[in-house]
Parts: C-alpha cells; structure tokens; sequence
C-alpha cells in the first residue's frame, strides 16, 4: 500500500476540539449493609456490583445527546489526540451544531432534575422490596447536576520548534500524531463504508435516492479533510462522479446501483482506494476508476479516452478532453475490490 503520511504543515488548515460530555449513571455501589450484613469474600478476591438508585430510562436522552455530538464530529472532522481535526473553514457550522445539542442538554438536565425527587420515589415504589437499599444511597439534585455537562474547547495546534532542553522538541510527539492523520482518515472511511454496506446495499437488487445520502455526507467529510493527505481529494472525486451518473429520478437498479455497490466496496478497502486514487492523481480521472469498477472483478484494464470525464457533467463535446496515455498492463494491476454479482452478471 502506499504510504499515507500528512505533512505538519496541515496544520494550518486545521482546529482541534476536544468534546466533554459528563453523564450521571444513577449507579451507586452495593454495600454488605445492603445484603443484611451477609458474609462477603475478601475484596481482593470478589467485589459487589452496583444499584440503581433511579429509572434508567429518564437519562437515556442524554445518551442519545452524546452519541449525535460524536456522530457529528465524526461526520465532519477526523479523530485526532484526545478527540477530533476539524477543517479550520467549517469551524462556525460545527460550533453551532454543539451549541444546540448542548442548549437541548441544558434543557433536558433541567427537566429532569425539576422532577428529580418525584422521580426517585417513582423508583423506589416500583422497588418497594427494595426500597431501603436505593434510600441508604440516595443524592440530591446538587450532586446530579454537578456530574451532568456539556463542553468543549476548541483550539489551534502549533509544533514546538524552540526550547532549552533541545530534547523537548525532538521528542514532542506531534509530528507523529499529525502523520498518521491520513491513515486514520482513511480508516474511519473504510469503517463508515463498511456500515453503509450493511445497512444499505447488502442483498439489494433496487434501492431509493436515499442510498446516496450516506455517500453524499462521507463526500462532503472527505471534501473538508481534503488538505488532510493527497489522496484524500481524488477519492471525494470518485465518489462525487459516482453520485453524479446516478438518475435523477426513480429507484436505482441496474448497472446504476451496481455502480454504487462496487464503490461502496472499494471504499471499504483502504489498500484498494489509495491505489486507485494514485491513478486519479496520475491524470486518469474518476471515470476511469468508476469504468473499471464496472468491468467486474479483476483489474481495472486499460482505455483510451478523457481524463476525468464524469457523466452528467459535461456538455457532449469530446475534442475538448485531454487523452489518456496507455496504461503499461504491470502499473494498471491495482487490487480490485471484490463486488458481489447479486444475479446482475
């Protein structure tokens, strides 16, 4: 595979924003008082679990607050030290989107602590047999709203280039932490390519337009990120000349889902992606990758004919376009991803 290293200089066109989302779990722990005073085994040999001193099912909301906050960033940004690299330009539009989970946070924490006390006695009488155990470990609203928070610190990274000891700046660390960006980045699309896979074009012969919405939104985070890693821009245009030969109207089917299917797959494969963006870095195009995809597994053979034509896109006059050089047979045995035939070949 070729070597996935981002220059530090990507820096520049980047902020990193570290997300704490604090959550109170209404766990307390079981103590031998709790279980009558029974005999226990010895600490270093077994502990006791722990309690539930109210409904679960009124805290799930912040659950579900904290998971849209980091499916977001994920969307968006590419994770990086204790959190996420975020494009530099969309640093307002993610900022906003925060602050409104947050607001909608705030809202929820103060609701439900307005019923606190209503609540936890609403979970003691549905434990009554219990209801000694959950009283002995009972907190107040104080101590729930100190342990319930949303916040984030935003902040531009700068290597270290000066300090006494000369070592500090050797051995900072931040140049391999920037390196790897690529390579993350390329995983977390191998990942997201696998989810779409599954949850939308696995075993499917026929699809609606809004198959393309999880492709659009990896587009658009492979736009932002594009400064990232040089590979990273030619993979956002294969898969914008994919979105664009698709129908405007109607089910997709046919050459046209399979199409997407054979992109889905080879988005999965990080090995397969990059080589194939080389090509597209090479001046073949992303039409010549979606073709090849298309001529089934195996490899993506050689053809004359533009570079970077995609369908939909231009105005039908040909002489305009530059000619592909022939592709020598030993450089063109890039690694093919492996598309299902689903009964279409």
């Amino acid at each position: 595979m070729t070597q996935l290293v981002s220059d530090i200089r990507i820096l520049d066109n980047l902020l990193a924003l570290n997300l704490n989302v604090s959550l109170w779990s209404a766990r307390r722990k079981m103590s031998q008082e709790d279980l009558g005073g029974a005999e226990l085994p010895p600490e270093d040999l077994a502990s006791l679990g722990s309690k539930r001193i109210a409904d679960p099912e009124n805290l799930k909301v912040f659950g579900t607050l904290k998971a849209r906050a980091f499916n977001y960033l994920d969307r968006h940004g590419v994770r990086f030290m204790s959190g996420w690299a975020i494009p530099e330009e969309k640093a307002g539009e993610i900022v906003q989107e925060l602050l409104n989970i947050r607001t909608e946070f705030q809202k929820e924490k103060e609701a439900f602590l307005a019923d606190y006390d209503q609540n936890v006695q609403a979970w003691i009488e549905k434990h009554h047999q219990w209801g000694e155990i959950i009283r002995n470990s009972l907190v107040g609203p104080d101590y729930v709203r100190a342990r319930m928070d949303f916040r984030w610190q935003l902040y531009k990274v700068a290597p270290l280039e000066q300090h006494t000891d000369n070592t500090a700046v050797l051995e900072a660390g931040l140049a391999e932490e920037v390196q790897g960006l690529g390579g993350t980045l390329f995983d977390e699309v191998a990942k997201s390519a696998d989810d779409i896979w599954r949850r939308v074009y696995h075993g499917k012969t026929e699809v609606t337009h809004k198959a393309l919405s999880p492709l659009r939104t990896l587009h658009a985070k492979l736009t932002g990120l594009s400064f990232v890693e040089p590979h990273v821009a030619p993979v956002a245009d294969i898969v914008q000349a994919a979105l664009l030969r698709m129908p405007k109207k109607g089910n997709i089917t046919g050459t046209d889902l399979l199409l997407l299917q054979g992109l889905v797959c080879l988005l999965k494969d990080s090995t397969a992606l990059v080589g194939h963006a080389q090509k597209v870095i090479e001046g073949y195009g992303p039409a010549f990758v979606l073709d090849g995809l298309l001529a089934g597994p195996g490899v993506i053979h050689e053809q004359d004919g533009p570079a970077g034509q995609m369908d939909g896109t231009v105005d039908g006059n040909m002489d305009d376009e530059p000619i592909l050089p022939d592709i020598p047979v030993a450089d063109s045995a890039l690694p093919h991803p492996a598309i299902p035939s689903l009964g279409l070949w």
